[in-house]
C-alpha cells in the first residue's frame, strides 16, 4: 500500500462488519487479542466487542470514521483485521471495502493511477 494509506483516514470496514475469528487468536488460547475486547458468539467464534450486533463499531477504532482513525490493538490485532485489504491495495479490488464505504456516506477508492512514459523520453 502507498504511503497514504486510506485505511487511516477510513475506518469504515470497523464501524459496519462483524470482526469474528476463531477464539483460538485470543491471549487465554495463545493469540494476541486480549480476552477482555472480544465476545463469544458461537462455541469456536469470537467477534471483537462493539461488532456483534448493527450497528457495529468496534470499541477500537478510534477517530471518526472518514476523517481520521486509528486502531488501539493494530499489533494484537486479529487474522480478520489482517486479512482485510482496502480496495485496491495490491492492485485488488475489495467490494466489501466498497460497501463498508458507501455505508458511511464515502465513495470507493479507486485504482491507482499508472504514470504515462513518454516513448521518446530517454531515462
Amino acid at each position: 500500500m502507498s504511503e497514504a494509506n486510506p485505511c487511516l483516514t477510513c475506518g469504515a470496514c470497523c464501524a459496519f462488519f462483524r470482526v469474528s475469528f476463531f477464539w483460538g487468536e485470543c491471549q487465554s488460547a495463545g493469540g494476541s487479542v486480549p480476552d477482555e475486547q472480544v465476545i463469544q458468539i458461537s462455541p469456536h467464534y469470537v467477534a471483537m466487542r462493539g461488532t456483534e450486533s448493527k450497528p457495529a463499531r468496534c470499541v477500537q477504532l478510534l477517530g471518526d470514521v472518514g476523517c481520521g482513525v486509528r486502531c488501539t490493538l493494530y499489533e494484537q490485532r486479529s487474522s480478520s483485521c489482517r486479512d482485510f485489504q482496502a480496495s485496491w491495495e495490491n492492485g485488488v479490488h475489495n467490494p466489501r471495502c466498497d460497501e463498508a464505504r458507501k455505508a458511511h456516506g464515502l465513495p470507493p477508492l479507486t485504482p491507482p493511477v499508472k504514470p504515462v512514459i513518454s516513448p521518446d523520453r530517454v531515462a
